[in-house]
Parts: C-alpha cells; structure tokens; sequence
C-alpha cells in the first residue's frame, strides 16, 4: 500500500511538471517550460511527454539539433501510438528534419491506416518535399477517409495553389468553410486561390474573414498584403504588411513583400532597407538578391554595386531563382544570362506552362483576328507608339481585339482607341485561363503580347495558350524563356542571326526597325526657355531622359568623362525621384564634376516633353538597357542620339533606330568611340549642324516614323505566321522584305 501511493504521488509529480511545462510553451515562456521538462526526466528518463515538450521548448529557444533529439527520443518510447507519432511527425516536419518526421508519419499510418490527420500530415510533408503527385495522393485520401473535416479540403486547397491549379483550390477551399466557417486555414487558402483568380473583392473579404478568425496570425496579415499589392491599393498593403510584421518580425518573405510595395510606391530607399532585412534573414529567399540591387538601381546607389552584381550574375547561371527577367535587362548586356533569368522565372511561374503548339484555327481566306493584349490602353507609351499603327491596319483582312488589364482610365487617348478596335474587352476580373478561353471562342488567330515580363503583365494568359500563334512584341526587349511563346518581333540589327541561340522564340525580323511609330505624333508649340527648365543660359547641353535605374556605373563614368572634356558643359537628365538626383550628384563630385552640372527635370505631357527636347544639343544614351520610347522622342523631336550597342535586344534598339533613320554615324560599340564622338559632336559645331540637318531631313522621309510602310510590313508577317499554321507547318525564322514575306532561308539556330 505505501508503494502504491509512492507511485500514484509520482505519477501526479509527473504530471504537475508536464503541465507546467506545457502552460509555459503556450505563453512562449520557453525556458521556465525547459526547466520543467529537466525535472521531470530527472525522475522519468523515459517519459515521452517530458521528451515531446522538451522539444517544443527547444524549438521555442531556436536550438534545433536539441529539439530534433528530444523529439527522436519522444519517437523511439511511442513507437505503438499513431496520436503520438503523428504529433511527433508534425514537429520535425516544423524543424526541417524531414527523413526523421517521414519515419514518423509513416509509422502512425502503419498504425492506423484510417487515420485521417496522420495521411494528411504525410500529405504536407510530400509537399515541403516537392514530391506534389504524393501529395496530392495523401490529401485526396485523407478526405476519402474523413470527408467532413474542413483541415483536410483546406490542406488540399493549399497543395492546388503550390500547384497552379487555383480553380480546384477554390472548390477545395469552398468546401473546408463550408465546413467549419471558423477555420482560419480555411479562408487564408479561399482567399489565395481567389485572389489568383483574379475575384478580388471576394478574395479580400476571405483574407480578411481569416484574420477575423485568427488575428494573431502573421500570414492572415501577409496574404491581404499580397492582395492588396495585386489591386494597386499599396498603401494598405504596407499597413498589413506591417501588421504581419509587428506579429512575426522575423518573416524573410514577408520584409521582400513590403520591399516590393514600398518600390512600386517609389519608396525605393525604403524599399532597400526592407530588401536588406529580408537578405539578413534569408539571403537565399528567391529573387531577394535581385530585389535588393533592382530597388538601388532606382535610387542610383551603388554600394557594393560590383560585388553584388559578381554574386547576381554567378547566381543566374547556376540556375537560382536570383532576379526577375525585366530587373536584368538593365544589368548585363550578356544575352546568355538574360534567356536563363526568363526560363528560370517561367519554369517558376507556369511549371506547367510549356505547351505544344495549338490546333485549330480558322481556314485560309477568313479575315485574320488579332488580339491585341495590354496594361496601356491608355495615355502610355505603347499606345502613343502603337495607336496610328492600329488605325492603318486593313480592316478586309484583319479583325482587331483588344484584351485590357490595365487600370481603368479614361483619357483622350483610351477615346482614340475606342474608334480602333472591333472590340474591346476588359478582362481584370478575369482569370488566365479565363481570358485564354474567351479568346479562343473569339475566334483570335493571332495573341499578340504587348507586355512581356514588364510591370502589370500576364504572360499566365499566354502560357494557357490564348491562340494558335502566340507573338512577343514591343513591350518587353528580350526572350520570354517559354515554350508558349512562338515569334518575337525584331530585326537584322537588333538580334543577329549567330544570336538566335538567345532566344527561345523564333525570331521575325521587320526590314528597317522592330519599332512602331506614330508618325503624326504633335510636338507642343510651347517655346521653352532654358530657364525654364533650369538649363543654364549658355554651353553644351547633353540629354537623356532615361528612366534612372538605367543609369549604370559604367554609362555614368563615361558621361563625367564627357562633361569634364566639354567646358561648360550640362548633363540634363530626368527626376525620377529625389534620391536618385542626390546619389547622383553625389557621384559627379567623387568624379571631380561639379554638382551643378546636372540638371535635373520631372516628367511633363508628351507634346510639352517634346518640346522641350528642342533646348539640349546631343542625346546622350545608356548601356546596357537603351532608350526606347524615349530615343525615338528625341528622333521625333529633331534631336540626335548616340548610343553605344551591347549584344541584347535591349542594348542594341538605339541602334535600330538611328538605322531606320539613316543615322547609322551615330552608332558605337565601343565605350571609347562613344565618349570620343560625343567629345567632338559638341566641339564642332559645324560637324553637329550637319547631323541636325540630316536627321531633319530623314524624318519625314526614311522609314522609322513612316507608320503606314510599318503597318504593311507586320501585316505581311502576321500573315505568314497564320498561313504556317495553317499549313500546319511549326513556326519559324522569318524575314519580311519590302512586299511580300519570306521564311528564312538560313539554318535556324537551336533554341533548346
């Protein structure tokens, strides 16, 4: 009788100390719970409850080596109990030990194959391991065994977003509140698969049903973040990124996530400062590396620029997820690297995007539809280029849609387009697939991308395969890395065919330049004064009006050492924001140019911006991302532009201009011919007059700003795209001469 009651008194010792422990873990009071656990094994050294809660503390105090051997230990004394190992299995799976959470899960479905939990547990496991189909398996079995517990439908949901699949997510998650209306899981997976399928006011009261159910939780904050980052609303979404924040301070993704907003904010050096939180915790979190230097590229600071560059491009071509295709365009002029950063991000993106070609079509004599997608259908750059192109098109041969998923504006230019089209479709509230399928009962031959890899994109819409031909165009310089992506439009100057191998498209190339023009495009009568716009009353004035992160190291040395052989002379350039005018004068002086002879502009009307271009003597450009939209402003505008091409598509569209304009004297492609002839552009004034002359006489006459010969080129090449499919022929290289078009004689690079 008295070693009965010694017992049943140990028994309850035991059973104090485990419950303080476990009432220390939940206040987060790690070492007091560790404390307790320690007593009890003192008097128990093979008490698995001591041993499980041991773990949690050591967890808690992020000592994981420790929390995985307790947690081992736990496993080897609960070998015959599936609650046990299961909740044993959980925790290693939280740590990363996944080899000794796999026995665990393994074994409590061993021993109770009908364990509904258990199954999903392994479910989550398969998943973190990348093994998805596995997953999958375990999710769907897990509800065949117990179809009414909503953790399971809202765990599959889960799995289906990781996978893409959001309108199966959808249903699942559907089914999970449906079940239990209070399950925080639940409505943060509804509002994730919403959200993609671009329901967004549904999906925002999802998110925020979440954190009704569970405001403690960091993620619920995260998710509505990542929504309201996707709708534009980047104000409340730095607020609930904050919130997520002040919960969680230590979510690497979460610092990335504001770094993103706060940049489309142009916070940028804001936006560093999260970057550089999120690399301290994580310096491996996808895309972070590129995050990081693409938001100092937009305030022109260039710490560590040299070292983190060696590190960005090394990371590239070891296949890491290091930097968003557009963000390395204006980095290395190395197409090579530019092709691998667009597959690894569409390998990301659309796992399952790399589609065969598609079938169908209508037969040989029908009108062609051309289906036109975009952000900009409104006073934006594309549509100034592109607007006058649109209205010469030949409405007998050709049907005209335009797909918007732009911001909805009204201006007098989305009025213009308004009289363009056959039909004009906004399709923001509507999913990929979606918008993929719309076109196809449209009857669209041709899908024409004018957005790429740039900001407000979907190129999802492309890899669900929205036509038959699917053509890469204007709005992104570079190769989309996609098997979804038949042509791209160039020509001769801008991809030469020994780089052909850089791109995973086939290459149509336009005889005189890839770039519409709006011929007719009015320039302000305003007659600016120097004074005006801050330029000093006398000497030379060098331009570029190039967006700033554009602005490398190298381009900015070469410019100061221009300036400093020019007396007298001013660099004009735009205002992006005011840091990036401050580092960059910053910079003049550690070069020995006086701050002072940077002059700095904001943004003006597209006719008044012009007109002013008339107040500079030589636009200046940069490497290894041109001028664009802004060099052909310039041509328009009388003023000359020398540039220096690199080896991209982006380096070299300078080049095609100047060209298509019969200014091929101001093409380089050596840093030191660059900065000679704009040495001696601006100290002989005769030699400059001349080049004025000829560019004045070349506008109106040579083929860069003639829309109508454009127009009838890009025809002829859309024509011949639709009649190889139709031959059911694979797209290839084609060369469109004056008059008709031709497939390209030469043997056809590798795009493997």
């Amino acid at each position: 009788m008295p070693q009965t009651n010694a017992i049943t008194m140990l028994r309850q010792l035991l059973a104090s100390y485990i419950n303080t422990a476990s009432a220390a873990n939940a206040r987060g009071e790690f070492g007091t719970a560790k404390e307790w656990c320690g007593h009890a094994l003192q008097r128990a050294p093979d008490l698995p409850e001591a041993w499980y809660h041991l773990g949690l503390a050591s967890a808690g105090l992020n000592n994981r080596p420790e929390a995985v051997k307790a947690f081992e230990k736990a496993r080897t004394l609960t070998l015959q109990s599936a609650d046990a190992q299961n909740a044993i299995g959980v925790q290693l799976m939280d740590l990363g030990a996944y080899p000794e959470a796999e026995k665990c899960l393994l074994r409590s479905v061993e021993l109770a194959p009908g364990y509904a939990f258990a199954v999903s547990n392994l479910g989550k496991l398969r998943d973190r391991q990348g093994r998805l189909d596995e997953a999958e398996t375990h999710f769907r079995k897990a509800i065949e065994l117990q179809p009414d517990l909503a953790p399971l439908h809202a765990n599959l949901g889960g799995l289906l977003i990781a996978r893409k699949d959001f309108s199966g997510a959808h249903a699942a998650c559907q089914r999970s509140v449906e079940l239990d209306p209070n399950l925080p899981d639940g409505w943060r997976n509804l509002g994730i698969a919403l959200g993609e399928l671009k329901r967004f006011p549904q999906a925002e009261a999802a998110c925020r049903t979440a954190i009704e159910r569970d405001p403690a939780a960091p993620e619920g904050w995260s998710n509505l973040g990542n929504l309201l980052s996707d709708v534009r609303r980047f104000d409340e979404a730095e607020a609930a990124y904050r919130k997520a924040l002040a919960l969680d301070p230590h979510s690497a993704e979460t610092w990335s996530n504001l770094g993103n907003a706060l940049s489309e904010m142009k916070q940028f050096e804001a936006a560093t400062e999260c970057f550089q939180k999120c690399r301290d915790l994580n310096p491996n979190l996808d895309y972070s590396l590129g995050n990081q230097i693409a938001a100092r590229m937009r305030v022109c600071d260039w710490s560590d620029h040299a070292s983190e560059m060696s590190d960005l491009m090394d990371a590239i071509r070891g296949g890491s997820k290091a930097a968003k295709p557009f963000d390395v365009l204006a980095l290395t002029t190395d197409p090579a690297v530019q092709r691998q950063a667009a597959e690894i991000w569409c390998r990301d993106r659309w796992p399952d995007g790399n589609l065969p070609a598609a079938t169908g079509g209508k037969p040989a004599g029908d009108r062609i539809t051309l289906g036109y997608f975009s952000a900009d259908f409104f006073d934006h750059a594309t549509a100034q280029l592109m607007v006058h192109f649109f209205e010469r098109q030949d409405r007998s041969r050709f049907e005209l849609i335009a797909f918007s998923f732009g911001p909805d504006r009204h201006d007098a230019m989305t009025e213009r387009l308004s009289r363009v089209f056959d039909q004009s479709i906004d399709v923001r509230s509507m999913s990929d697939a979606e918008v993929a399928q719309l076109a196809h009962r449209l009857g669209v031959d041709i899908a024409v991308d004018l957005k790429g890899y740039t900001q407000d994109s979907r190129p999802g819409i492309f890899a669900h395969r929205a036509a038959p031909v699917q053509v890469s165009y204007l709005g992104y310089p570079g190769t989309m890395g996609a098997g979804w992506m038949d042509y791209l439009i160039a020509d001769e100057c801008l991809i030469p065919q020994t780089s052909r191998c850089h791109y995973t498209e086939k290459i149509v190339y336009l005889p005189d330049s890839y770039q519409v023009n709006d011929g007719g495009r009015r320039i302000a009568e305003t007659v600016f004064t120097r004074s005006d716009m801050g330029l000093p009353e006398t000497g030379f004035v060098f331009c570029c009006f190039n967006n700033n992160y554009k602005i490398t190291p190298q381009t900015f040395d070469g410019w100061m050492r221009i300036l400093g052989q020019v007396e007298g002379s001013v660099l004009w350039l735009l205002e992006d924001n005011s840091a990036a005018s401050a580092h960059l004068r910053a910079e003049a002086e550690r070069r020995r140019i006086g701050r002072d002879r940077l002059v700095f502009s904001r943004r003006l009307p597209a006719a008044e911006h012009l007109a002013r271009h008339r107040l500079a003597d030589l636009c200046l450009d940069t490497l290894p991302y041109n001028a664009h939209t802004t060099a052909s402003d310039a041509l328009w505008a009388g003023l000359p532009v020398l540039t220096c091409s690199g080896l991209s598509f982006a380096s070299r569209v300078a080049a095609s201009l100047l060209h298509a304009v019969g200014l091929p004297e101001l093409v380089t492609d050596r840093q030191d011919d660059f900065e000679r002839l704009a040495v001696e552009l601006a100290t002989q004034p005769a030699r400059l007059a001349s080049v004025k002359d000829k560019l004045a006489r070349n506008r109106l006459s040579m083929p860069l700003f003639d829309t109508g010969l454009f127009t009838r080129h890009l025809e002829d090449a859309f024509v011949a795209m639709v009649e190889r499919h139709r031959s059911g022929l694979a797209p290839d290289h084609l060369h469109v001469p004056r008059g008709l078009v031709a497939p390209s004689t030469t043997t056809s690079a590798s795009a493997g």
